[in-house]
């Protein structure tokens, strides 16, 4: 039996350490909200990063900083949505980034709001 060797390929996948979004909506539709099951607030920041498990950590910094609530939070997917008054809210993102950057390193994108 002539049989081939199989061969064997490990990926790894290594993120690097960002945040790709972090965003406010500063008057979301009340379907966001009853879709997102999460009471109504006012306004909702969303932020997507990397490393997944950063997703705690921008949750501990976000609430610290600003009277915002915990939405939605996976650490699986690197996704945190938060919610409070648009100022709080657009605090909390900032805080977020800037302390993501300055402490870890990370790389970060401007807030942005609609």
């Amino acid at each position: 039996m002539n049989e081939k060797p199989m061969e064997r390929i490990i990926q790894e996948s290594v993120p690097g350490k960002q945040v790709t979004i972090a965003h406010v909506i500063a008057s979301p539709m009340a379907d966001i909200y009853e879709r997102l099951g999460i009471d109504e607030q006012g306004a909702l920041g969303i932020l997507t990063l990397t490393p997944c498990e950063t997703a705690i950590i921008a949750a501990d910094i976000a609430t610290k900083a600003a009277e915002v609530e915990i939405g939605f939070l996976d650490r699986f997917t690197g996704s945190v949505i938060i919610s409070g008054d648009v100022q709080s809210v657009q605090t909390a993102l900032e805080a977020v980034t800037e302390t993501l950057q300055s402490l870890l390193g990370f790389d970060t994108v401007a807030v942005t709001k609609t």
